[in-house]
C-alpha cells in the first residue's frame, strides 16, 4: 500500500472515530433480524401492499422473502436519466425470480446543470441535492423495505442518493447506472465553437446546431463532468455492478446489468443470510478510494464537496486537505475532457475501469481488501462485463494494456505526476483549483482583480472590451449562503478567449465552476464566503490578487492596515432570491454550511 494513502486514512480513521461509532451504533439499532414489515401492524402492512397484485401481497405477508425500494431520477426531458423510464419493469420481473419483490419506493427530482448554467434555476442547483436525499429519505421511511436500488446519474441526484443512503445505513443498497450517450461532436470542436460565439465570429444558429450535435441522444452528457465522476467514484467504491459505468443504454448489455444488479440487492439482504448494509459496507478506506480514483482520472471538482457530504453522513470527516495531499501521491492517468481531448465513449474503448482499477491495485493507491456489492475485495473489479453467445451475463479478463495511451497510461508513465487538485491556502481564504487540465505557464497569475458580483457583469465587461488585459476576475457573493454556490460555467468562453489573446488571466470566486471547466486557473468554492465574513467582501478592483497553483497560495497584495479601514461589501440580493421557485429555499440557503464542509444544510442542527 503507498505510504503516503496510508498515512492519510489512517489520520482519516482516527478523526472519524467518534462520530464513526456513533453512526455504526445507529444503523446497528435501526436493523432487524426479520423483513423489516414485520415490525408494521396490521393496518400499516395493507396500506403498504393495497396496491399490489394476489401474488405479491401473499409474499409480503409473509416473512421469508425481502421487499427491495425502488428510488428513481426519472424523468423524459433529461437525457441521462430518461433510459430509466423502464428500469422499474425490468427490475421488479428480475427480483420476482428470486422470490422476492421490488416496489417503487419514490421518485427523486433531477435538475441539469446543462439546461441551469447561467439561468435563475441554477441558484437551486446544489441545494437539489438536499431536497433528493429527504425525498428520498421519504421514500424509505415507510420502513417497508430490507433493501435498495438508487436509479440516478448526473450532478447532484447522486450525491444526493448516497447521502440518504447512508442515512439508512442498515439497508443493502445498489445503485444502478444507465450509461453515457453515444460520441457526437467532439468536446473540442464544441469548446471552439462556444468560444467562436463569444468573440461574435459565429450566431445562435452556429451555436445551437454545434451544441445539438454534442448533446443528441438519450444518455449522459460524455465529457468528464460531474456526472461522469460521479459513475467513476460509485463504482470505485464497490457500489455498481463491475464495469458497469459507461455501457451505452438501450443495449442488451445495459438491459442484462440492470437485472443483474436487482438480483444483487436481493443476495446481500437480512433474509439472504449474506447481510451486507451499506452503512458497513463503505468505510473510511472505501472513501479514500473514491477521492484516489477521482483524482487520477482528473474528474469534477465538485466532487470535493459532494464526499465530504455524503462521507459525513456516515460519520467519516473529510477536508479538503486530504484532497490536496492525496492529489500529491496520485499521478493523472487518464485524459479525458476537459483534461484531454477524448470522451468517456474512448475511455470505454481503452480499456475503462478494468483497466484503470489494475493500475490503481497494481501501484498500491487504493485499499484493495474493502467490502463491495460483490464481496470482500476489489479485483472482481478488473474483469469487464459481456454477453457470452447464448446472451448470458458474464465477467471476463480485461486488458492488461491501454487501447489508447492517449486516453489511458500508466502508473509508471504518468500523464502528470500528481493528480491535479490543489488547495489554496492564503489571507483570503481557503479554495481549490483543478490543475490537471491547465496549460503549461497558466498555474500562477499574479494581476490587478476586476471585481463583479455577478456573473452578468463579467459578460458585459467582456462585449464593452473591457477585459483586454491581464487580471483576476474576483467573482463574489455566489457562495451557499448568499445564492445557493451556483456554477459559473459561462464565465469559460469569454475568459478562455481573453487567454487565447495571450492575456493572464484568473478567477477568484465563492461560486463553484462546473465539471466540465479546466482551462482558466479558477480559485473556486473560496471558504469563508462574502457573505460569511471571507476577505473577498473586501477586496477591491484594481487590488494585486496572487493566485498560485504551484505554491498552493491566494494571496490579496493589500496592507493590512489598509483593510482594516475598508467597508465590506454588503450583498445586494437584487431580485436573486425570487422568481423560478428560488423564494421556496431560504430556509436551506440560510443553513448551508461552507463549502469545505460539504455545502450542506442538512446537518448542522441534528441531535
Amino acid at each position: 500500500m503507498n505510504k503516503q494513502i496510508l498515512e492519510i486514512t489512517n489520520r482519516i480513521i482516527e478523526r472519524s472515530k467518534a462520530t464513526r461509532s456513533a453512526y455504526l451504533a445507529k444503523i446497528d439499532a435501526a436493523k432487524s433480524e426479520t423483513v423489516h414489515r414485520a415490525s408494521l401492524s396490521c393496518g400499516n402492512l395493507a396500506h403498504g401492499f393495497a396496491a399490489c397484485g394476489k401474488e405479491d401481497k401473499n409474499t409480503l405477508k409473509g416473512v421469508n422473502h425481502s421487499d427491495i425500494a425502488i428510488v428513481s431520477a426519472y424523468n423524459d426531458m433529461l437525457s441521462a436519466h430518461q433510459p430509466y423510464e423502464t428500469y422499474p419493469e425490468i427490475i421488479k420481473a428480475a427480483v420476482k425470480e428470486t422470490g422476492g419483490i421490488a416496489q417503487f419506493a419514490g421518485g427523486v427530482p433531477a435538475m441539469c446543470d446543462g439546461v441551469t448554467q447561467g439561468q435563475p434555476g441554477m441558484d437551486l442547483s446544489l441545494m437539489s441535492r438536499d431536497v433528493i436525499a429527504m425525498s428520498t429519505a421519504v421514500g424509505l421511511s415507510h420502513n417497508m423495505f430490507d433493501g435498495a436500488l438508487m436509479l440516478g446519474i448526473c450532478d447532484k441526484i447522486v450525491p444526493g442518493l448516497l447521502i440518504a443512503s447512508m442515512t439508512f445505513g442498515h439497508l443493502p443498497t445498489v445503485f444502478v447506472p444507465a450509461g453515457p450517450m453515444p460520441s457526437g461532436l467532439p468536446n473540442k470542436e464544441k469548446a471552439r465553437v462556444r468560444q467562436s460565439y463569444a468573440k461574435g465570429e459565429v450566431g445562435e444558429e452556429e451555436l445551437l446546431e454545434a451544441e445539438s450535435a454534442s448533446y443528441h441522444s438519450a444518455g449522459t452528457c460524455t465529457f468528464f463532468g460531474t456526472a461522469n465522476s460521479n459513475q467513476l467514484v460509485v463504482e470505485v467504491m464497490g457500489l455498481h455492478l463491475p464495469g458497469a459505468s459507461f455501457i451505452a443504454p438501450n443495449t442488451p448489455l445495459r438491459e442484462e446489468l440492470t437485472k443483474a444488479a436487482a438480483r444483487q440487492a436481493t443476495r446481500l439482504t437480512q433474509q439472504s443470510g449474506n447481510y451486507q448494509p451499506i452503512g458497513r459496507m463503505i468505510d473510511e478506506r472505501s472513501i479514500v478510494n473514491a477521492i484516489v480514483a477521482l483524482l487520477a482520472t482528473g474528474g469534477s471538482t465538485n466532487l470535493t464537496m459532494h464526499i465530504i457530504a455524503f462521507a459525513k453522513a456516515a460519520g467519516i470527516i473529510i477536508n479538503f486537505q486530504d484532497f490536496n495531499d492525496i492529489s500529491d501521491a496520485v499521478p493523472l492517468l487518464t485524459r479525458i475532457y476537459p483534461n484531454g481531448h477524448a470522451d468517456i465513449n474512448q475511455f470505454q474503448e481503452a480499456g475503462g475501469m478494468a483497466l484503470l482499477f489494475k493500475e490503481l491495485i497494481a501501484a498500491g493507491l487504493v485499499h484493495e481488501d474493502v467490502e463491495t456489492i460483490c464481496g470482500k475485495g476489489l479485483s472482481k473489479y478488473t474483469q469487464k462485463p459481456v454477453l457470452d453467445e447464448a446472451g448470458q451475463l458474464k465477467w471476463v479478463d480485461s486488458v492488461d494494456v491501454s487501447g489508447d495511451p492517449e486516453v489511458i497510461t500508466t502508473v509508471s508513465k504518468p500523464f502528470k505526476e500528481d493528480g491535479g487538485m490543489k488547495v489554496l491556502k492564503g489571507n483570503l481564504g481557503i479554495s481549490v483549483l483543478k490543475t490537471s487540465s491547465l496549460r503549461e505557464g497558466s498555474t500562477i497569475v499574479e494581476a490587478p482583480a476586476v471585481v463583479f458580483e455577478d456573473q452578468h457583469e463579467l459578460q458585459t465587461a467582456f462585449d464593452a472590451g473591457e477585459l483586454e488585459k491581464d487580471f483576476v476576475a474576483v467573482v463574489r457573493f455566489q457562495g451557499p449562503k448568499a445564492r445557493g454556490m451556483p456554477e459559473l460555467h459561462k464565465l469559460t468562453p469569454p475568459l478562455g478567449v481573453l487567454q487565447d489573446k495571450g492575456f493572464k488571466v484568473a478567477l477568484v470566486t465563492d461560486g463553484r465552476m462546473s465539471g466540465a471547466s479546466g482551462k482558466v486557473p479558477a480559485a473556486i468554492h473560496l471558504c469563508p464566503e462574502a457573505l460569511d465574513g471571507g476577505l473577498i467582501a473586501k477586496v477591491q478592483t484594481g487590488d494585486i490578487v496572487s493566485v498560485n497553483g504551484e505554491t498552493g497560495q491566494l494571496i490579496l497584495k493589500v496592507d493590512e492596515a489598509e483593510l482594516a479601514k475598508r467597508e465590506t461589501a454588503k450583498f445586494q440580493v437584487n431580485g436573486h432570491h425570487q422568481g423560478m421557485g428560488r423564494e421556496l429555499f431560504g430556509f436551506m440557503r440560510r443553513n448551508l454550511s461552507s463549502a469545505d464542509t460539504g455545502a450542506c444544510s442538512l446537518f448542522d442542527n441534528e441531535d
